[in-house]
């Protein structure tokens, strides 16, 4: 499968099996919706929503959030609206089917009130870098010229995977590296890094079942957030000069979900 694949990293695939915990897969099976969940409300997806969020700087807690969807507990719209889109995000990639589609679509959805309506589920058509908060350039992503073909090449390994019979360490491997080489080209003006932890679960779930939408990876790179950041910077500094050789760390943060 590795050489059909046009943009997607497999070089990593045997090391990363080889330590892949086993227990894993015994963990997941276990994994079951909270109590707190209702019909027309999931704990889970709050996590999700809430924790990807704050990796972006949202500074709403999980336990205002919960009493805001569950309880409808009125907050001002700036506090909440944001989150409020990337719930609904996550409830439309739960109901419908991964595919290059419905990804522009969600990201439509999770940038309702960040980016301006001609930019919502379209690529960007400028350069972008990723800048600290000492005002550095810390990463160059690919031109604006390559995104389209970049992106196509990206759905094109998507469809083979979803078509494929992968192992369990398998579908952990690709739905990490979807997320990594997605937040690589960073397709999008903003809402990269929400999207690309969307796709990583989403992957997850079409593979493996809705289950897997309670996994905590978020709040995992959150809790981790200097580390998560750290594995991205690590493969270099530019689009056509990463080295996906040193993705690994990076790529074992879903394990410890």
């Amino acid at each position: 499968m590795e050489q059909n694949l046009q943009i997607l990293p497999g070089s990593l695939l045997q090391l990363y099996k080889e330590q892949f915990d086993a227990a894993t897969e015994g963990h997941f099976k276990n994994l079951q919706e909270s109590e707190l969940s209702t019909g027309t409300f999931s704990f889970y997806t709050s996590v999700s929503a809430v924790f990807s969020s704050k990796i972006e700087g949202e500074e709403m807690d999980l336990d205002s959030f919960i009493k805001h969807k569950r309880l409808g507990v009125h907050y001002k719209p700036d506090y909440t609206q944001k989150i409020d889109d990337l719930y609904s995000a996550y409830e439309f990639a739960a109901e419908n089917p991964l595919t290059a589609d419905n990804v522009l679509l969600a990201h439509a959805l999770l940038t309702r009130n960040i980016l301006h309506p001609t930019k919502q589920g379209r690529f960007r058509n400028g350069p972008m870098f990723v800048i600290t908060d000492d005002g550095k350039i810390e990463y160059v992503a690919a031109e604006p010229a390559m995104v389209p073909g970049e992106m196509e090449k990206f759905y094109q390994d998507l469809e083979i995977l979803m078509n494929e019979n992968l192992s369990f360490a398998e579908v952990f491997y690709y739905a990490a590296m979807l997320h990594l080489v997605f937040v690589k080209i960073h397709p999008f003006e903003d809402g990269n890094g929400r999207t690309g932890r969307l796709l990583e679960k989403w992957f997850l779930a079409e593979k493996l079942g809705s289950r897997a939408w309670f996994i905590q990876s978020e709040k995992n790179y959150y809790n981790n957030h200097k580390l998560y950041y750290h594995n991205l910077r690590a493969l270099g500094l530019e689009y056509t000069e990463l080295d996906y050789g040193k993705a690994l760390p990076f790529l074992q943060m879903l394990l410890t979900t």
